[in-house]
């Protein structure tokens, strides 16, 4: 524990909640406030506590246009609760924090502290001012205090983690306002992100996701170009180490030499998240995206020539300010020639600060609700169709938990394979833990899953699988009402499918 966090720690064993939203940066700083609270002291809140907390932590995004109304409507629901439960507070912030700032409080005066994108190591310390001084703390920094990596962390998951080798962004993407937010990127050194996942992997983790705002662009502030293709080479050599993912690249940063370290280095998964938006090069001139339909569709196809089956997903906003029918069209080409696994789509949602928002001829919600209606159905019968393709395939997949919404009921179990579609696979008569491995033969496909309903050819038993079980048995003994909860998630996801987010770069 810090010095500054050990003066604070409470006396007696306060619960928190933390809720998240936004894109996979808000995920693993949620990590990271619920390891700093759990430091101070504090106990997180049984599962479906929802509210029912000493403190409540909002961490927020700013991306999508009913942000505010989402926040502003969530603590309004948490005031009555507040007014009645004596000592409970109230923290807000994440990115909307950042923006907001003292409207937070004019609006939600019953919020007891808002911190910022670049101080959230401070939490403990503005939750006890603010029950001392028994008036809201407000801080917010204007750049970066600590490395999120260097603070304490509580992860969901005892054989995945995420580890950040990057924040902020310097980028300007009209329809963005995240580099305003979380300020220019930084990078962190080669030798401290490789101690880190060392250690993980020495505590049980055997995969891991890189994780930055542009995480390809690694090595920019740093002087070195070539640094984030070292860097996945350089996991490569990690004895223990799995898996390794990486989220989100940009395009334009992604070049030939981390195709090939992707392609060279076994542990680095066959499986790609690459942003698209928009098929069209006016629109993406119009969202000064640095680069061009023909550009985009190269990589695609440099990757599948070194990476046969390698699954590659995409974003993709329809309805940007200008859209013609025919930008539309555009985009729907490349998808049909890019043929993605997945495509997280999005409508464009004006957001104030950003130059999109008074961009000329926005386009009406009518039309941008047909074309995205277009969109999804045309993605949804090309992710089947490479689902397709995967039956009769022996694949390996890192078994999950909290995945297989039916799992329980169709007595099987789910896993992720090595290009990240998710498997679920009958259940063997032996046991296999979450972070285990097993080998299966697909023998069906879905749009967003397979099936493999034979017998489960071969199970192996991990280190990951045994800090699952150390982890789960250390949860099992704690007294009720103080439980630290199991992990609810198996393999970090490459995006947070509900929101966006971040993920929009």
């Amino acid at each position: 524990m810090s010095s500054i966090d050990r003066s604070h720690a409470v006396d007696v064993k306060r619960t928190y909640e933390v809720r998240t939203y936004g894109c996979q940066m808000n995920v693993h700083d949620s990590e990271r406030l619920s390891g700093l609270l759990e430091e101070a002291g504090y106990v997180r809140a049984p599962e479906g506590a929802d509210g029912d907390a000493d403190v409540v932590v909002f961490n927020t995004c700013a991306v999508r246009e009913n942000a505010d109304n989402r926040l502003y409507g969530n603590l309004g629901r948490l005031a009555p609760r507040k007014a009645s439960r004596p000592g409970m507070q109230i923290a807000v912030g994440g990115c909307l924090a950042q923006k907001d700032r003292d409207t937070i409080v004019r609006k939600a005066p019953w919020v007891d502290v808002v911190f910022g994108t670049h101080n959230i190591g401070k939490l403990p310390v503005l939750l006890e001012r603010a029950r001392v001084q028994e008036e809201a703390q407000v801080e917010i920094a204007e750049s970066l205090e600590a490395f999120p990596s260097t603070l304490p962390t509580r992860r969901e998951s005892a054989y995945a983690a995420w580890v950040s080798i990057s924040v902020g962004c310097n980028n300007t993407c009209t329809f963005c306002i995240v580099p305003a937010l979380r300020g220019k990127e930084k990078d962190r050194r080669p030798g401290d992100i490789l101690a880190e996942v060392e250690a993980l992997v020495a505590e049980g983790v055997s995969e891991i996701t890189l994780l930055g705002q542009n995480v390809n662009a690694y090595g920019s502030d740093i002087g070195d170009r070539e640094a984030f293709s070292k860097l996945l080479r350089a996991c490569g050599s990690i004895e223990g180490l799995e898996r390794v993912r990486f989220t989100s690249p940009h395009p334009r940063d992604f070049t030939d030499d981390v195709i090939a370290a992707m392609a060279e280095t076994p542990n680095v998964m066959p499986q790609l998240h690459m942003p698209l938006q928009s098929g069209s090069d006016t629109v993406l001139k119009a969202m000064r995206r640095s680069y061009r339909q023909d550009r985009y569709l190269g990589i695609i196809e440099k990757v599948r020539a070194a990476i046969p089956h390698a699954a590659i997903t995409t974003d993709i906003i329809v309805g940007f300010p200008g859209e013609t029918e025919e930008d539309f069209e555009q985009t729907m080409h490349v998808v049909r020639e890019a043929r993605f696994a997945q495509a997280f789509t999005f409508q464009y949602s004006k957001r104030p600060g950003t130059p999109a928002a008074t961009m000329e001829n926005q386009i009406p919600k009518e039309v941008v609700q047909a074309r995205y209606e277009r969109l999804v159905a045309l993605q949804e019968e090309i992710s089947w169709e490479e689902n397709k393709k995967q039956v009769g395939r022996t694949l390996e997949l890192m078994v999950a938990e909290g995945e297989g919404r039916k799992d329980g009921a169709t007595h099987r179990l789910s896993g992720r394979a090595a290009d990240n579609r998710l498997v679920h696979f009958t259940k063997p008569d032996q046991e296999v833990r979450p972070g285990d491995v097993v080998t299966v033969e697909i023998t069906y496909a879905a749009p967003h899953h397979l099936l493999a309903e034979g017998d489960v050819l071969s199970v192996r038993r991990t280190r990951a699988g045994d800090a699952w079980e150390k982890r789960t048995a250390a949860a099992a003994a704690k007294p009720a009402g103080v439980m630290l909860g199991l992990p609810t998630v198996g393999a970090p996801e490459p995006l947070p499918v509900a929101t966006g987010g971040c993920a929009l770069d």
